[in-house]
């Protein structure tokens, strides 16, 4: 347990600081004017809710008590929680041995903050107060400073453990400073997210892994937008393309949306209202980005010429830049916090992983599409419309890198484009198969394979080629993968769809995994054989 004792002249901004750290660390703010009154009710003493019956009576109390009626209040506000709160505000203190006692009374755990501000600030803020104190106030703060308890205030600067001058620093600043002096913020050594990527050209079966992963994790958060679906393995299938993948396997979890996401509105509510999410649970970042019916219009011709997907997602990305100077009748640009419908889920990322990090909490990220679509590292122009590595997804979450424990990249046995449009490509794909072949290989009906083989959200056939050696090591290398995900075990074998273990995947295919872990120098952690819950054979060592 942590006691934050405040002190500092009426105006200095105790109350402020108070209800900050209360407000964002959960702490219990203990007021000393409500211990007063609390105390004079039990006593029979009629003190007004005045601000001068008040000085008067706290000064009657530090004589009879030398100053002790503060730590015997705030002894008693414990003895009334069910659990011993891990952070404590005093609000306020006014003389030496009020804090005294109080060291005295719990020790070490107490820091003294003072705050202080100059006379004409503390004047100013005073005349600005109005009923806001639930006090009658007195004409003026010359009457204030004239109480000779007030007067002495200033000298608890001398046994404080921080001061702070808060002419200096806005109300964020002084909670900020007080908060990272108690260490409230957490080490940035605490490493508790895990990051979940494609290593190809997506469809690697990312919502599969996720949604075995995620009963381990207190936070689902999801980027990218609504071009790519994943797919979970429920007795009816779903395939989510907003919420994170993990939504249905853990109900307890808080589905989190980033900052640097385009939404559909209409797509995140009903897959919110399919799921079963109430308020409280999903929370999108106010900065996400919205996708508009002129940004769907927009990527018509990408349909046709690369084989997007034309969700709308790549000409809101690009709104959002333009539309910082936006031409003459363009679309407005719309963030989530300019959405109505959206009001109820809106909650900022920052302070939810600031949360996760003080307390433990894991998070486990997850990455849309793959490595060789990323805007920057795939085969450009046939690419998407975003960074789809590690570090781009770790950008539009708004996550450190110094905060990542874990990345698991996610591959399938043969790799997947979607079908090429008439006249035109998909894009490049090395040593280029069909499903057909497949079939003979795995021993899996052709018609299976064509039959679920098509993209989740375009509909397409899909193509199929060879594992690329190079782009695994190359994604590996991008990526900083610590763990592999190896994806359609039953393609190189349909007699892995019944394999529980490790040993009883087929010789073959053993030499397959450990010719992956030497190439991209990380574990295989996890192996799908099959889209089945309980298809994951689980290698790890975390």
């Amino acid at each position: 347990m942590k006691i934050v004792v405040i002190s500092g002249p009426v105006g200095a901004g105790k109350s402020t600081l108070a209800r900050g750290l209360a407000g964002s660390f959960g702490g219990l703010h203990v007021r000393t004017q409500l211990l007063m009154r609390e105390r004079a009710e039990r006593y029979g003493d009629r003190v007004p809710a005045e601000r001068r019956a008040l000085q008067e009576y706290g000064d009657r109390l530090d004589q009879e008590t030398s100053g002790g009626w503060v730590t015997e209040g705030l002894a008693a506000a414990l003895d009334e929680q069910r659990e011993p709160p891990g952070l404590v505000i005093v609000d306020a203190v006014r003389r030496h041995d009020q804090v005294a006692r109080l060291r005295e009374g719990f020790g070490l755990v107490v820091t003294h903050v003072h705050l202080d501000a100059s006379r004409g600030s503390l004047s100013a803020r005073y005349a600005s107060r109005g009923a806001a104190s639930g006090l009658t106030e007195l004409s003026s703060y010359d009457e204030v400073a004239a109480n000779p308890t007030e007067q002495g205030v200033g000298m608890l600067v001398g046994d404080a453990d921080i001061v702070i001058d808060t002419d200096q620093s806005t109300e964020a600043d002084v909670v900020t400073r007080v908060a990272a002096a108690l260490g409230l913020y957490g080490s940035r050594e605490h490493r508790v997210v895990d990051v979940i990527v494609g290593g190809q050209y997506g469809s690697e079966g990312k919502g599969n892994i996720a949604f075995y992963l995620a009963r381990e994790y207190e936070i689902l958060m999801r980027v990218g937008g609504p071009n790519a679906g994943h797919k979970v393995p429920l007795p009816t299938p779903y395939t989510h393309v907003q919420l994170p993948s993990g939504a249905f396997a853990n109900s307890d979890a808080l589905l989190v949306i980033g900052p640097g996401a385009t939404i559909d509105v209409r797509q995140v509510l009903q897959e919110a209202a399919d799921v079963g999410v109430e308020v409280g649970r999903l929370a999108i970042d106010p900065q996400a980005m919205i996708i508009e019916e002129s940004d769907v219009a927009a990527e018509a011709g990408l349909v046709s010429s690369i084989g997007s997907t034309g969700k709308g997602g790549g000409a809101a990305a690009a709104r959002r830049i333009t539309g910082r100077h936006p031409a003459e009748g363009a679309v407005p640009v719309r963030l989530a916090r300019d959405v109505p419908e959206l009001t109820p889920f809106l909650k900022s990322s920052a302070e939810i992983l600031d949360h996760a990090y003080r307390s433990g909490q894991r998070v486990l990220l997850e990455g849309t599409q793959g490595t060789a679509l990323s805007m920057y590292h795939g085969f450009y122009p046939h690419v998407t419309s975003r960074d789809t590595t590690t570090a781009g997804c770790l950008a539009e979450a708004g996550i450190a890198p110094g905060r990542v424990r874990r990345v698991v990249m996610v591959c399938r046995t043969y790799p997947i484009r979607v079908q090429d449009p008439p006249g035109a490509t998909s894009g490049p794909m090395s040593q280029e198969l069909d499903w057909p072949q497949i079939a003979e290989r795995s021993g899996i009906p052709a018609g299976e394979l064509l039959a679920v083989e098509k993209g989740s959200r375009s509909g397409k056939q899909r193509r199929v080629a060879e594992f690329d050696w190079d782009l695994l090591r190359r994604a590996a290398e991008i990526n900083g993968t610590t763990d592999i995900a190896c994806t359609f075990a039953d393609y190189l074998d349909a007699a892995n769809k019944d394999a529980r273990r490790y040993d009883q995947l087929s010789e073959p295919t053993i030499q397959f995994i450990e010719e992956v872990e030497r190439v991209a120098g990380a574990p295989v952690s996890l192996i799908a054989t099959r889209f089945n819950m309980r298809s994951i054979i689980d290698r790890r060592r975390w």
